[in-house]
């Protein structure tokens, strides 16, 4: 896995990176009460915004860490926006990206990193 500073993971798993949100930035968020997720098919670029999600405290943007197509999206999170509290690194990830050109990935840091960077 690597991790942003937008406390965003990915992950890659056949081929497509994954990704979704951290533990932190779910505790930071509180209670999620929304989310909107992009349309499968969509170019992203890098640092665009591709999803919003509301909290009881705040509302955030996900940017796309890489280049690539969104070709699935998890609508489990859309209907009950509370399993990004629940399980914000596994069941409850936001979409997979087909990457443009995946050594973005090597951009972002690991575990060890992130756990220093969120200290």
């Amino acid at each position: 896995m690597k991790f942003t500073e937008e406390h965003e993971w990915l992950r890659e798993e056949d081929g497509l990176i994954v990704v979704g949100i951290t533990d932190h930035a779910s505790e930071q968020l509180g209670d999620v009460v929304f989310v909107e997720l992009p349309e499968t098919g969509t170019e992203v670029t890098k640092d665009e915004e591709v999803c919003v999600i509301e909290s009881v405290k705040a509302a955030s943007d996900i940017l796309a860490p890489i280049d690539g197509e969104i070709v699935e999206v998890n609508d489990a999170i859309v209907e009950d926006p509370g399993k990004v509290n629940e399980d914000p690194m596994g069941d409850a990830w936001f979409f997979k990206i087909k990457a443009a050109d995946p050594s973005q990935m090597d951009d972002y840091m690991d575990e060890a990193a992130y756990k220093d960077f969120i200290g």
